[in-house]
């Protein structure tokens, strides 16, 4: 059997069993979900950095997936291309993925179906250091504990549009119940980022949060796959555009109405809320379902 093994425990997330798990369920503790969801949610997009910063907007988007489609048998988790320069969409190829909570099995047969459209290669090499689809997996393990995942790495390029309407097709096609979520943050502002197009101060961090991840959000919001796509890439207002774009180009295909926004905040919120101070950089968190 191939395990792929965690590669950020003990960085972005504890990485004993208890510790992880009291983390999650701290998380998922600390936000209330809004009163109004979309009936049946189809996807969602998550972010992806350490939980102490957006480990509870990535459980909002769990928690709201539970209460609507409490049986989901697959979560597709669409994953940032950090370290990967292609144009093709990249699944893993292991049998199981384990983290400190357990494994989790894959779903083979949807990924066999993708791999016989053409629309993705199967690469696992490429998922070893990719840590923005790893984070997501103990809230799936915990709140859904007999679903199956299927990471995929998608690029920032035009073939991630194509891709999400064929993965839209590939669930029709199969008929299990299945999410799909796109693993993304937002602006990485400051020095530290290289990116400081509006200044190096407290008006270049408004404007990154106020304007250059509410653009973002609005353009997911809106079902708007292409100009958002557009809108990661030129404006650099998200690390995984490729991910997040597919997944709303499911979501339209799959005939969501229009996302909801959980929660919305940055790093540095999160500093000075818990740690008492601010940074000079600053990266963008959004927790949006469809």
């Amino acid at each position: 059997m191939q395990i792929r093994k965690p590669v950020v425990a003990g960085q972005f997330y504890p990485a004993g069993r208890d510790a992880c798990l009291a983390q999650v369920r701290e998380c998922l503790a600390s936000r209330a979900l809004p009163e109004s969801l979309p009936a049946s949610i189809v996807a969602g997009i998550v972010p992806h950095a350490g939980w102490t910063f957006s480990g509870d907007l990535a459980a909002l988007v769990f928690a709201a997936i539970q209460r609507q489609r409490p049986r989901v048998e697959t979560f597709i988790i669409n994953g940032a291309a950090h370290g990967y320069l292609g144009t093709t969409p990249l699944v893993d190829d292991s049998d199981c993925w384990e983290t400190p909570m357990g494994q989790v099995a894959l779903d083979v047969e949807l990924r066999d179906d993708l791999l016989k459209q053409g629309v993705v290669r199967a690469d696992g090499a490429a998922h070893r250091s990719e840590h923005s689809i790893e984070v997501q997996v103990p809230f799936v393990q915990h709140l859904f504990p007999e679903a199956r995942i299927l990471p995929i790495i998608v690029p920032p390029r035009e073939s991630a549009i194509t891709f999400g309407e064929a993965l839209a097709e590939a669930v029709a096609r199969i008929g299990k119940e299945m999410v799909c979520l796109g693993s993304t943050d937002l602006t990485h502002y400051g020095p530290r980022y290289g990116f400081v197009p509006m200044g190096d101060g407290p008006e270049g961090l408004r404007w990154a949060s106020a304007v250059n991840d509410r653009a973002f959000v609005d353009l997911a919001v809106g079902l708007a796959s292409e100009r958002l796509l557009a809108c990661g890439v030129e404006k650099g207002s998200a690390c995984g555009p490729g991910a997040a774009a597919a997944t709303v180009a499911l979501a339209g295909r799959q005939r969501a109405a229009r996302g909801v926004v959980l929660g919305q905040t940055t790093s540095n919120e999160i500093m000075l809320e818990r740690m008492g101070t601010t940074s000079r950089d600053s990266v963008g968190y959004a927790a949006i379902v469809f």
